[in-house]
């Protein structure tokens, strides 16, 4: 298991990119078409993996009182065996959900803890 990647929400995306791209050794990648139709952002990759992704805060984060504009919205562990990580969660009836993400070769289990600290579980092909 390693830290496969952080997302960053915030509500200045296009300055965050640049900020980002010019402090660290990153570049602008490819984000899965799932993704990229649905959720405003970025992919900054290093080592051609993807390691930061930026995504655009909600517009009704005041709605939220505990949804900030500006934080880390999740860490993502790389894991393998994803049937039996799957199976762990539905024996421990730990709500999650799935997203799988076949133009990359990915599956993601995500879920929280129980604060409610969004967590996410990737697995490759």
């Amino acid at each position: 298991m390693h830290i496969d990647h952080t997302t960053l929400r915030t509500k200045q995306l296009e300055k965050t990119k640049d900020f980002l791209l010019s402090i660290f050794d990153l570049t602008e990648g490819a984000r899965p078409a799932v993704i990229a139709a649905n959720i405003p952002g970025y992919w900054l990759y290093h080592k051609g993996l993807p390691l930061i992704h930026l995504i655009q805060s909600s517009p009704y984060y005041r709605q939220q009182p505990d949804h900030a504009t500006e934080a880390i919205d999740h860490t993502a562990f790389y894991l393998e065996n994803y049937d039996a990580f799957k199976q762990k969660l539905l024996n421990l009836s730990i709500p999650h959900s799935l997203m799988d993400l076949p133009d990359i070769g990915e599956r993601r289990i995500f879920l929280h803890t129980p604060t409610g600290i969004l967590l996410e579980t990737v697995f490759r092909d």
